[in-house]
């Protein structure tokens, strides 16, 4: 087995990235203290914002009316399918019940957490999508407030669009506010918001860095880095369709990786060669960010086998994994580390990630070795319960006192001492966890 590169990265995500935690703690530490004054003071500096941070009512049916009927019906569309995915994930979910010995029972239970943030990107592009991905799983979830920023345009506020997609998802309260002030408002509760349980979606990195400092403070969706793609492709694959999805997807930023791996050497080389023109095609801006994710970040790779591309694949953990092979059924099976899988020329990442019902808040930076994306199961917790009867107790509280005194924890080991001396009195028990207690 022999992998090839015909192109490697020549940069990380990593690599020449601002460090930008100093400048985040600054701000979150001047939140802290002057609290709204603050967020304000960002909003204008920043957002160059000076309207009202809470969005009243009847500007949510004054966005509405601005929206076209078409793009209307298309963001129904997107949050009728994305709404119905997460109620087959909830419908997974169960709570259990069982009897652990004669006169112990215990289980689980899933609670909503109390109040949710969502975070909707709205600098570079607006992203409609992201407000739908994570207002409506939380909503379907159960979460009783949802709160949903969005970075205004000045003079201007949120776009309508993004408006009309958080109202329509079920956000209680909507913030004209983004970045680190957004996510640290809703942290923290303030503008009268309850504080937040949890943070969600996507943002830039000043974004991504206010959710990892905040956690434990706040629970957050996971720590995001920049997206990325890989595309797994054998000879059966379209050449035209393989670079558009690679060059679909490098547009997101400078730096974000997209990755082929073919078995196809004669499509690699014909891919490497489509892409650049795809690019100049796209308009400047989307260009700018796309020439340059191409020409730092991406990667194509030769492989000997199918195997070889799987393990390659699983050995990213791409956030995006998108198979365009023979036996789709085979890759479904066997690949292990990845975000969201698009199977086929059928599907691409663009579905995902706008309207066909899988979320597109997903690990990236190789996270998805060991997580998935979001879900409604991010917005709930899974707890754990138990009763006994006293008859139950009895052997539970001498084992229990066993191990304690083991442990060296006496403090434990009495708190079954004195249900044994309540429930069973006059009874003699060993409570020594040695051999030769008397």
């Amino acid at each position: 087995m022999a992998i090839t590169y015909l192109k490697q990265a020549t940069h990380t995500p990593e690599t020449g990235q601002m460090d930008v935690r100093e400048a985040v703690e600054a701000m979150l530490a001047e939140i802290e203290r002057d609290r709204e004054e603050a967020v304000r003071r960002f909003a204008r500096e920043f957002d160059k914002w000076e309207g009202e941070v809470l969005l009243p009512d009847e500007a949510r049916a004054a966005a509405a009316a601005l929206v076209p009927a078409k793009l209307r019906d298309d963001i129904r569309f997107a949050h009728d399918n994305i709404r119905r995915f997460a109620e087959a994930q909830k419908a997974t979910i169960t709570d259990c019940d069982i009897e652990v010995l004669p006169g112990l029972r215990a289980g689980q239970k899933h609670i909503p957490v109390s109040a949710a943030g969502c975070y909707v990107p709205g600098g570079r592009y607006a992203h409609i999508a992201s407000a739908i991905m994570t207002i409506t799983t939380a909503k379907v979830a159960g979460v009783p407030h949802i709160a949903a920023c969005s970075p205004p345009r000045p003079g201007i506020g949120i776009p309508p669009a993004i408006i009309f997609a958080m109202d329509l998802c079920g956000a209680d309260v909507i913030l004209n506010l983004g970045g680190v002030q957004g996510v640290a408002a809703m942290a923290n509760g303030l503008f009268g918001l309850p504080k937040a349980d949890i943070l969600v979606g996507p943002g830039n990195q000043y974004v991504a860095e206010a959710k990892r400092i905040l956690y434990g403070q706040v629970g957050i969706d996971m720590f995001a880095g920049p997206t990325d793609l890989m595309v797994l492709a054998d000879q059966t694959a379209d050449p035209v369709l393989v670079a558009q999805d690679l060059v679909g997807q490098a547009e997101h930023g400078y730096n974000s990786p997209v990755w082929l791996a073919t078995t196809d050497r004669g499509l690699a080389e014909r891919v490497m060669e489509m892409v650049p023109g795809m690019i100049d095609d796209l308009p400047e801006l989307n260009a700018v960010n796309a020439r340059a994710a191409w020409t730092d970040y991406a990667e194509v790779i030769v492989c000997d086998t199918a195997e070889e591309m799987a393990q390659v694949s699983d050995d990213y953990a791409p956030e995006h994994l998108h198979v365009q092979a023979a036996d789709l059924d085979w890759w479904l099976e066997r690949l292990q580390a990845y975000g969201s899988l698009f199977l086929g020329e059928e599907t691409t990442v663009a579905f995902g990630d706008k309207s066909s019902g899988p979320n597109h808040v997903l690990p990236t930076s190789g996270a998805a070795r060991y997580t998935g994306g979001l879900s409604v199961h991010k917005f709930m917790k899974m707890v754990t319960w138990q009763r006994a009867t006293r008859e139950a107790s009895r052997d539970l509280a001498v084992a229990t006192a066993r191990i304690s005194r083991l442990e060296g924890m006496e403090g434990h080991a009495r708190t079954a001492d004195v249900r044994l001396a309540k429930f069973f009195p006059g009874e003699n028990f060993d409570l020594s966890p040695t051999d030769d207690a008397a």
